[in-house]
């Protein structure tokens, strides 16, 4: 097509140019003399040009679809779950520092272990310093396991709206029109993926608390129930024969 336009382009360039030296003939009238290398060279020239100026316009064109194609890798994505992702992250960790007892720090522990799971009872440690101590330890268990599973089904309903999140990601990221919405959508999805992760260590630190915190009761258990015993006796003379 376009070979079939430039022949056709020359040809009118060679009327043009030839259109000067065909004059009608009169008797009277001297015969004009065609330069037939003269007018090989003016074609050949308009040629050039004319191939010149095609070779501009399809720059031109070129240029154009570089620049549309920059505009769209350039355009923003028009969804975000970040927020969503933020809040859910936010609630877990709110009910984390709601733990009760022994709560998730480092001093807290220390001290609460010291004052209720003692590794041994003083000789003649009352009975209701004993009682309070297990109270105190079943308490610590209970409030683990509560906030356990309060945690858990936290989760649980994050886990329904993280699929929708996922639904919706996955469509964005196969409808982009750009390099920018495709990396924006990537980054959302492996932000959902972290925050899933984030999740199941959350789930795994108040699971494992709260079976801890049962096991220390059970060995502490022993521990009170010799102290008891020891009370019991006194100084071994609370018997005579």
């Amino acid at each position: 097509m376009k070979l079939q336009t430039r022949r056709a382009a020359l040809t009118a360039i060679a009327i043009i140019i030839a259109a000067p030296l065909v004059m009608p003939w009169h008797a009277d009238a001297q015969v004009a003399v065609i330069d037939a290398a003269n007018l090989t060279q003016n074609i050949l020239t308009a040629a050039r040009e004319l191939q010149q100026i095609n070779n501009e316009v399809q720059s031109l064109q070129n240029q154009a679809t570089m620049l549309e194609n920059q505009a769209k890798n350039l355009t923003s994505l028009n969804f975000s779950s970040l927020d969503g992702i933020t809040n859910d992250l936010q609630q877990i960790s709110n009910l984390m520092n709601q733990a009760q007892g022994i709560d998730f720090d480092v001093q807290s522990v220390e001290t609460a272990f010291q004052q209720a799971y003692p590794q041994q009872y003083a000789a003649g440690t009352s009975f209701p310093q004993l009682l309070t101590d297990a109270q105190t330890r079943w308490q610590n268990s209970r409030d683990a396991f509560q906030q356990t599973m309060t945690v858990q089904s936290q989760i649980a309903q994050t886990v329904q709206t993280d699929t929708g999140k996922l639904a919706d990601l996955v469509d964005a990221s196969q409808s982009a029109v750009g390099n920018l919405q495709a990396q924006q959508a990537t980054n959302q999805l492996l932000a959902l993926s972290i925050k899933q992760q984030l999740q199941i260590q959350t789930m795994m630190a108040t699971q494992g608390r709260a079976e801890a915190l049962n096991d220390a009761n059970n060995a502490e258990s022993e521990a009170e129930g010799s102290a008891a015993f020891s009370t019991f006796l006194g100084s071994s003379n609370a018997y005579a024969p």
